[in-house]
């Protein structure tokens, strides 16, 4: 990518482009963690807290392709264990992370002008999907700054030669990866989005300047080699800090030194071979379950990114054609560019299905020529619409109408009841507030009872194990995950966990709390009697119904 010195004008003081952004990350960081914990766990977020709740109290991790990256649960692990486990701390990690992610618009300052690196942490800040799973138990959001961090530290890199922004972005980049496995697809599309960069010189009628900038690679690389190196050790130390397992006295761990060998083994070879095997190899098997056809999977994808990002997508569009046809055009603002187009195709094929999260990792990059857009029409605006200026009056109501419904559409669909129709929601959002039953059942489990805590009753919910570690069994897996997110709820409470095919096989007296579905209602109404206060909770936007009884 080609980078230019600051076009804009000279800058007024040193400080007020960093105010600027540090101000937008203060209000970030209220938006994300006001509320936290009032939505009720997600399937996904309940899934990540029960495993992490398991290796916080046996001490073992390794990682676990099926279980999502380790980053979430080396981190919560800490929270955890110093303020407890609540929906709240669960996510307050990823909170933070995008609370603070307007801070790396500073990495492309210079590169960008000064208005524009404002109005760059102004998207990260308040983009209505970034905000929304800002606030969400997945390693989506965190993948995607550490992503576009390492970007910028890389951007910062070139144009200043600041050595700690180049060991920044190789952190960054081991971070990612450890945060989410759709952050694999990272170094292909930069490496794409890159090589189309500098095709654009051939575009542009000068197809010598390809050969100029491809014939001086080996020599800059030579030039620069040692910090280079350095780089790659601090990316290596990182994924290796990260991957490594966590005996817990159970096997080999990072903290054992007799063991190092092997935990360096798996830590690089295995955890590659472990992802490679699921998310690869599975995927390319005829009958895989989770599979879908090309066209569809990115008429759905850009549906999901239009339906919850349009104005970003209007700015990003319009900043790039705004760019793009400048005579001192900005290779970094068409990186963004063909990064976030390039990625909707493979995210797209990734996926599993039109899940919003996976939109989030294409959202900072369009961010780029959103800026360069959004921080045009601020400029008009400050100049004032002259109402003899047709032009420029539609470009200023434009801007500030996309302004408006992007902020209208972030604060209604963070903070509002997750609904059916909602693009932000995926259905396993569950729509009534598990607490008033979790209390109950808090109180119920306080008595001396004997056997399990909690039962689950009919073959829809019964597991053949009750997991300590991931992964879950395959024939246990619709099960399992009929379950979530009360795995996270119960584990919080300590609670002794089976579960039985039919009512009459509940044994040992009456448990403190049954979970069924509505249809073996009457079943359980029959074997438990008269004792017990019946909560009906909605686990998903649809069909997923559930009737937890428990004891009076």
């Amino acid at each position: 990518m080609s980078d230019t010195a600051d076009r804009g004008s000279p800058r007024r003081g040193p400080d007020r482009v960093a105010l600027a952004v540090a101000g937008l990350a203060l209000l970030a960081l209220l938006t994300r963690f006001v509320a936290l914990g009032d939505r009720p766990f997600h399937w996904d977020e309940g899934r990540v807290g029960y495993w992490t709740l398991r290796y916080l109290d046996t001490g073992a991790y390794s990682y676990r392709p099926a279980a999502g990256g380790p980053f979430l649960y080396l981190v919560n692990r800490h929270v955890f264990a110093l303020v407890g486990a609540s929906d709240a701390s669960a996510r307050a990690v990823v909170a933070l992370v995008g609370g603070l992610f307007p801070l790396a618009a500073l990495l492309f300052r210079g590169t960008l002008r000064e208005d524009e690196t404002v109005a760059l942490a102004g998207l990260l800040a308040f983009e209505p999907l970034l905000l929304y799973y800002s606030r969400f138990l997945r390693g989506d959001l965190p993948a995607a700054a550490f992503g576009f961090v390492a970007v910028g530290g890389a951007v910062r890199y070139r144009r200043t030669g600041e050595r700690r922004a180049l060991y920044l972005a190789a952190a960054a980049v081991a971070l990612a990866l450890s945060a989410s496995g759709f952050a694999v697809a990272y170094p292909l599309l930069w490496l794409a989005a890159g090589l189309l960069v500098v095709d654009e010189a051939r575009v542009r009628g000068a197809p010598g300047a390809i050969r100029s900038k491809l014939g001086g690679a080996p020599d800059r690389l030579d030039a620069q080699a040692t910090p280079f190196a350095r780089a790659l050790f601090v990316f290596l130390a990182a994924f290796l800090f990260l991957f490594a397992p966590r005996a817990g006295g159970m096997g080999p761990g990072l903290y054992d030194l007799g063991t190092f060998p092997e935990v360096v083994t798996m830590a690089f070879a295995g955890s590659a071979e472990s992802f490679s095997r699921l998310r690869v190899v599975a995927r390319l098997a005829p009958a895989y379950p989770g599979g879908s056809e090309f066209l569809p999977a990115v008429v759905g994808y850009v549906r999901t990114l239009v339906a919850t990002s349009w104005p970003l997508v209007a700015l990003g569009l319009v900043g790039f054609l705004y760019e793009r046809y400048r005579r001192d055009a900005r290779g970094v603002v068409a990186f963004g560019a063909y990064f976030a187009g390039l990625g909707t195709l493979l995210f797209a094929v990734a996926s599993t299905g039109s899940e919003p999260w996976s939109v989030v990792h294409v959202l900072p990059a369009l961010a780029l020529p959103g800026a360069v857009a959004l921080a045009a029409g601020v400029r008009l605006l400050v100049r004032r619409a002259d109402a003899a200026d047709p032009a420029r009056l539609v470009t200023v109501l434009l801007v500030v109408a996309v302004v408006a419904a992007g902020a209208g559409t972030a604060v209604g669909a963070s903070y509002a009841a997750p609904e059916p129709g909602s693009p932000f929601s995926q259905f396993a959002q569950p729509v009534d507030d598990p607490e008033p039953m979790l209390a109950a059942a808090e109180r119920a489990m306080a008595g001396d009872a004997e056997g399990p805590d909690v039962v689950y009753v009919g073959e829809e919910l019964d597991t053949t194990n009750e997991y300590e570690r991931p992964p879950v069994e395959y024939s246990d897996q619709a099960a399992w995950g009929a379950r979530l997110p009360l795995q996270w709820y119960f584990e919080r409470l300590d609670a002794d966990v089976t579960s039985v095919r039919e009512a009459g096989q509940i044994t040992g007296g009456d448990p403190p709390v049954v979970v069924t579905k509505p249809a073996h209602r009457v079943a359980v109404d029959e074997r438990l009697g008269d004792g017990y206060e019946q909560f009906d909770l909605r686990l998903g936007l649809w069909n997923r119904d559930v009737v937890v009884y428990v004891a009076r």
